[in-house]
């Protein structure tokens, strides 16, 4: 048997592998937040955001074109960033997901509990993380149709709040006029009442919620003729990522006040669906939500279990045991590793409660965008290379913006998570700097 990765992904699972890995808690969850934080200003700092990932997904997509023989992010940025960027890129992304799973089951576990507040959350947690085991050790193949479905199912929801969303405000200028129904937006202290401030920190759910695009760079060992599909990919989740984020949150900010969905016990989008008196709203969308936050912890699972396999394959001792493949070409030790950080993540609940979202959430900004400035750096320089204007005037830019947002994320975020995530990478550059010497040694 060969002893590799099977290629059986296409660029329909590509495209909506990426869309689950991004929609997920950020908008269901965290939309209320951002509304709360920005007020209707949060529509700036989701097209802002959307913008910055449309450089670094391009830049993406012409780094996989660049390179042969790539695997991971790790693979296609080392040519232009070195080894170190490459061991660090690697276990920075693998820790982003392996904070994320956590925070998606906690936030889906939350949501369940609304169907059966007397069941506790480690139940829940235990439940999300067999069968998401089975899913990724089963195959690939298996793995992709699941989230293809599970995406499918967001979409559908995300869809049918646009369309419900137009009859609502469609109504309302039937009503009042076009004017006044237009006017609510700004009804609580302006387009943007809590200042600059606010418009700054929004970025913090925004990246956030942004984070798990760059997925699609993760499958380039399992998919189908990757040069062709991954750019395609790219291409096709785009426009819908940003499209299933803004316009939603245009057409909640005009149906209700801002105040009100920052401070809703609720999901945003139950009360669309509630207001259309539609029989058991909020059952419908809490299972969505669910279905969208198991989805996330799917693509999780599979994004880190990966990294984990391409940063070991070629280790020596015990490491290397994590990087070996079963009858299915699935690396099982490394899905039951990332798997089992779920239980980490009950374990942190009991202790934190719903302050752990919000810590993770922090963190993973943080994450999220030096991953994202990391795969900009190497377009640039590939652009440097190749001599191309446009290209090195674009990724400069989504470098500089990237900065800003980093230097305002560090400014809103709270001391204790800036410090907690800095150990994190610190550590990641240590084992760099520990194994470089060990390697060293060995051929002194």
């Amino acid at each position: 048997m060969e002893n590799k990765l099977q290629k059986q992904m296409t660029s329909r699972h590509i495209t909506m592998l990426a869309l689950g890995g991004a929609i997920g808690a950020g908008l269901f969850k965290g939309s209320g937040e951002a509304i709360g934080i920005a007020g209707p200003s949060v529509l700036l700092a989701f097209l802002l955001g959307g913008l910055v990932l449309f450089i670094v997904m391009s830049g993406l997509g012409r780094l996989v074109i660049a390179n042969d023989n790539v695997h991971g992010l790790s693979g296609i940025i080392e040519p232009f960033l070195g080894e170190r960027s490459a061991d660090f890129i690697d276990w920075l992304y693998w820790s982003l997901w392996m904070i994320n799973i956590i925070a998606e089951a906690v936030a889906a576990a939350s949501f369940l509990q609304l169907w059966f507040p007397h069941v506790p959350a480690w139940l829940f947690v235990f439940f999300l993380a067999i069968l998401t085991t089975l899913i990724n050790l089963y195959s690939v193949k298996l793995f992709a149709e699941t989230e293809y479905w599970l995406a499918f199912a967001k979409i559908t929801v995300i869809v049918l709040l646009i369309i419900f969303g137009l009859f609502l405000i469609g109504q309302e200028i039937h009503a009042v006029g076009v004017l006044p129904t237009f006017q609510r937006m700004n009804a609580h202290g302006g387009f943007t009442p809590h200042g600059l401030k606010g418009l700054v920190s929004s970025l913090l759910v925004v990246i956030y919620s942004y984070g798990g695009s760059e997925l699609i760079a993760i499958t380039v060992s399992e998919t189908e003729d990757p040069k062709t599909a991954i750019p395609k990919a790219i291409k096709g989740v785009m426009g819908r990522i940003i499209s299933f984020y803004i316009i939603p949150m245009l057409l909640l900010l005009i149906i209700y006040p801002w105040n009100m969905l920052a401070h809703s016990n609720v999901s945003p989008f139950v009360l669309v669906f509630e207001k259309l008196h539609i029989p058991f709203a909020s059952d419908i969308v809490n299972f969505v939500i669910v279905l969208a936050l198991f989805s996330s912890i799917n693509s999780g699972v599979y994004a880190s279990s990966r990294t984990l396999y391409f940063r070991l394959k070629d280790a020596k001792g015990v490491s290397k045991g994590l990087a070996v493949l079963n009858k299915h070409q699935v690396p099982q030790r490394a899905v039951l590793f990332c798997t089992g950080t779920l239980y980490i993540g009950v374990i942190l609940s009991y202790f934190l409660g719903d302050k752990l979202f919000n810590y993770l959430v922090g963190s993973l900004s943080y994450s999220v965008l030096l991953t994202w400035l990391m795969i900009t750096f190497a377009a640039f320089v590939l652009a440097r290379k190749k001599g191309t204007k446009a290209e090195i005037i674009f990724s400069g830019l989504a470098i500089l913006v990237l900065l800003l947002i980093l230097v305002g994320i560090l400014l809103s975020n709270p001391l204790s998570v800036t410090l907690m995530t800095a150990a994190i990478y610190l550590i990641i550059l240590l084992s760099y700097q520990s194994k470089h010497y060990r390697t060293q040694t060995d051929h002194s």
